[in-house]
């Protein structure tokens, strides 16, 4: 049998860092994963470039069934102390908006870096490997397709169900509840919303256009670009809130965010009475988007022709258009998944499960979500560097 100190479930962002921590504690270390390649996620993230954290990171820009959890992890390894490791690394890196960071060159200098750091500390790596039991006897017995592997610490860092198609599954899910944790339902976050047959054929002829515009559903808000498509409406401002909406309510749309809706409209009015109100509103919009709004707010004659009560239902549909999802596009194309392995049930300064010895779970697993633009994988090395500690 092979013994080990510690065997970590998952080659991502977070169990490739925690593993790189307990080994450079001298610890005996195996990173498993059943994917040929070890950190798909990151190879793809940022278009290639990897958004590998955020200027701004802040435990309220995380959404999880207790907020407070991940004050811990983020407060005692910050964004600082990841990028000083980016250029201990050398990799080159730029602010792109909004304090998101990405790599200059390609997401796999990160890949090699942390394989690099893996090595050097004498951990192992084992990709190709997969999982069919775990049980414990006071220590972890771990049957894979490579043989039974011993640890006296288990570390699950196996990502949600986002991305299907690059390997994810519910593994981690399923060893939370057979070791008696509980699970937050899971959902897909960071993902596209769809809509009803008819408005999505409207927004079909909207496909490719793209705009600033603030978008809020209850009390969250976010003013970033908007993308329509062929299957309705995403872009970071939507990704954003399709974390916090949920079925059944409606979102609202700003089209002209930090502007007088009411005054721009009566400067066109001034200046394009003659025109019907698409054609008017091209002044403010794309001709395409103009035509939309005015179809939209029912606004379709002359803009000098229309009334006061007229004129106030255009203003409500360019700043706060109201329209009511039917779903996401799903776990398909969400960059990650909210909810997980209940925060309750683990140690906040270490990951550890309160029930169960030696048990630790870290990352996208753990109920903790964060924003778009590079938070997700600063809870990836903050979590995966608190469990490292532990181990």
């Amino acid at each position: 049998m092979d013994k080990r100190d510690v065997v970590i479930l998952g080659a991502g962002a977070a169990g490739l860092f925690a593993g790189i921590e307990a080994a450079r504690r001298g610890r005996s270390v195996l990173v498993i994963d059943h994917a040929a390649k070890a950190a798909g996620k990151i190879r793809i993230s940022g278009g290639g470039r990897c958004n590998f954290t955020n200027l701004g990171i802040a435990p309220d820009r995380y959404l999880s069934d207790n907020p407070r959890f991940a004050r811990s992890a983020l407060s005692r390894y910050t964004q600082h102390d990841f990028i000083a490791r980016m250029q201990g690394w050398g990799i080159a890196y730029h602010e792109k908006t909004l304090g998101q960071l990405f790599c200059d060159g390609k997401a796999d200098q990160v890949i090699d870096a942390l394989l690099r750091d893996l090595g050097a500390a004498g951990g192992e790596l084992a990709c190709g490997v997969s999982i069919s039991d775990v049980s414990y006897n006071g220590r972890y017995i771990i049957a894979t397709s490579r043989g039974v592997v011993s640890a006296e610490k288990l570390v699950v860092a196996t990502g949600g169900r986002s991305i299907p198609k690059m390997g994810a599954t519910g593994i981690g899910y399923d060893l939370a509840r057979q070791f008696g944790l509980r699970i937050v339902a899971t959902r897909a976050g960071l993902v596209p919303l769809t809509f009803s047959d008819a408005l999505r054929e409207e927004m079909a002829s909207l496909a490719g256009l793209s705009l600033e515009a603030v978008v809020s559903s209850g009390k969250a808000a976010f003013r970033e670009g908007l993308l329509f498509t062929h299957r309705g409406l995403s872009g970071p401002s939507i990704l954003q809130i399709s974390s916090y909406w949920r079925e059944g309510e409606a979102i609202r749309v700003d089209f002209m965010p930090g502007q007088d809706v009411a005054a721009k409209i009566a400067e066109v009015k001034r200046g394009a009475g003659g025109q019907i109100t698409g054609n008017a509103l091209a002044r403010l919009f794309p001709a395409r988007l103009a035509s939309q709004l005015a179809s939209w707010a029912g606004t379709t004659g002359r803009i000098a022709d229309l009334k006061a009560a007229d004129l106030q239902r255009l203003a409500k549909t360019l700043g706060g258009f109201e329209i009511s999802p039917m779903g996401t596009e799903g776990y398909r194309t969400a960059e990650v998944t909210l909810g997980g392995v209940d925060t309750r049930d683990l140690d906040a300064k270490t990951m550890e499960a309160r029930g169960q010895p030696g048990l630790y779970f870290i990352g996208e697993v753990v109920d903790v979500t964060g924003w778009l633009g590079g938070y997700n994988f600063q809870w990836a090395w903050s979590s995966g560097w608190a469990a490292g500690q532990a181990v």
